[in-house]
């Protein structure tokens, strides 16, 4: 199979996390989630915490300049004031993210990949969703010492967060189906039916990307 690029987008207690190791099982091909915020940390040389507190989230006063702070591609200098500003970890993080669909067949789970990486032909841009109830089943099956109430309200946070980090560096939706190629339901397709439906759809691309 020629080289290839799945970016996988999820709403919080879908299941995109397990769909995305068991997809590059299937594949034999490596997913990065975490590992970028390593791998960003030993390029730029500015810690690894930085990074991490910084992950797919934003605070209140970056919210409220929204508008300012749409991904533009550059990559501040050491001796700028706001190297190490959230803006230019996203920057830094960003560029991992290309550089790895320019060299190897991978996995990327969220990071706003699908955005980034929109200019690609060899890119299958993922979106794993489910309606609420099913999520909140999921979450609280491993939150065993979650209320109900806690666990919709963790739910609806986190993918608060995920939406507003996705509209601060890219201008756009996070949940607008125009920015993914294929979207599932993961109640319905349940996780290895997600797999499968991806591991359908990614030769077609291939071909006529």
């Amino acid at each position: 199979m020629d080289k290839f690029v799945i970016t996988v987008a999820r709403e919080t207690g879908s299941g995109g996390h397990n769909i995305t190791r068991k997809l590059s099982e299937a594949l034999g091909v490596p997913y990065y989630d975490r590992d970028l915020l390593r791998k960003a940390s030993e390029f730029s040389g500015i810690h690894e915490r930085l990074f991490g507190a910084a992950d797919e989230r934003i605070g209140l006063k970056e919210m409220l300049s929204a508008a300012e702070k749409v991904y533009t591609g550059e990559v501040l200098p050491p001796d700028s004031d706001d190297f190490t500003s959230t803006r230019n970890l996203f920057s830094f993080q960003a560029k991992i993210i290309k550089e790895l669909a320019e060299t190897e067949s991978c996995i990327i789970l969220g990071r706003c990949a699908n955005y980034l990486l929109a200019d690609r032909k060899d890119v299958l841009r993922v979106f794993i969703h489910a309606p609420l109830e099913a999520r909140e089943e999921r979450v609280a099956s491993y939150s065993l010492t979650w209320s109900p109430r806690e666990v919709t309200k963790y739910i609806r946070l986190e993918d608060k967060r995920r939406a507003s980090y996705y509209r601060y560096y890219t201008g756009e939706e996070w949940r607008d189906t125009a920015g993914y190629d294929l979207s599932l339901d993961s109640s319905v397709l349940g996780e290895e039916g997600c797999v499968q439906r991806i591991l359908d759809v990614l030769p077609y691309m291939l071909k006529n990307g």
